[in-house]
């Protein structure tokens, strides 16, 4: 339990961490900038056409003032959570693509600056980002493979809404764990099943962060703010707690 806790509060504990190099700021602004666009853009249109379409059903078949109004408050409460999870797989699939050069940058930084560690890939930006990319592809085609059956499952009559809720959270745990860690595996070159290893051979520091991943990336606005953040806290715990002697 005490593991699962330090993983969940770390990326509080690397906030001083985050602005002592003011360069990972930088880096962070195109990303953010780039992915608030695409959030609000898809929450703002997603949210309204739910609503506007779903209204004039209810005030057509409903002749009751107070129960359209009932129905009309429930309705928004549904829409927002419902275009919330929405652009949160938008966030995972897109913002994961769009941030990927952005974020190697960044934890490269911190590999450098804080372990000491020095990499040569021989890159330059655009091949370092299009490696960036190639495999963030493959950790989103690992979430889909994973997520959409879960989401499927949710439809089966009693079990199905408890079955989904419970393991889809336990897979996003382990996925955020993976998506914020990742950065350090691919410079090394590790092997994507390897990589599966090496985030669960510490599984409850692993779920604790994952946790709190998931939780922050959930929130709106949040997520886009606070995901360079997960980066940074993501490749300091990688290393402090020793997921790096297991990556080959």
């Amino acid at each position: 339990m005490n593991n699962f806790m330090h993983g969940f509060f770390y990326p509080f504990k690397c906030v001083n961490l985050f602005f002592k190099y003011p360069k990972l700021i930088l880096y962070s602004i195109v990303p953010m900038t780039i992915n608030m666009i695409i959030y609000g853009t898809i929450f703002f249109f997603a949210y309204n056409w739910l609503i506007g379409s779903s209204s004039g059903v209810i005030e057509s078949k409903v002749s009751n003032n107070i129960i359209v109004e009932i129905l009309g408050l429930l309705l928004k409460l549904f829409s927002f959570f419902l275009v919330l999870l929405l652009c949160y797989f938008a966030f995972v699939i897109f913002g994961g693509l769009i941030s990927a050069p952005f974020n190697e940058k960044m934890s490269k930084l911190i590999e450098e600056e804080e372990f000491g560690i020095y990499i040569d890939d021989g890159l330059t930006f655009f091949s370092e980002a299009f490696f960036s990319i190639k495999e963030e592809t493959k950790k989103i085609l690992f979430y889909l493979i994973i997520i959409l059956p879960l989401f499927f499952i949710n439809f089966i009559p009693m079990i199905g809404n408890t079955i989904s809720f419970v393991f889809g959270s336990l897979f996003s745990f382990y996925y955020n764990a993976l998506d914020y860690m990742d950065y350090p595996m691919t410079r090394k070159m590790t092997g994507f099943r390897n990589k599966l290893r090496v985030i669960s051979s510490q599984k409850t520091l692993s779920a604790g962060f994952g946790a709190m991943a998931f939780i922050l990336t959930f929130i709106p606005v949040v997520n886009v703010l606070i995901n360079p953040l997960l980066v940074v806290s993501g490749t300091s715990l990688y290393y402090k707690k020793n997921y790096s002697q297991l990556t080959k």
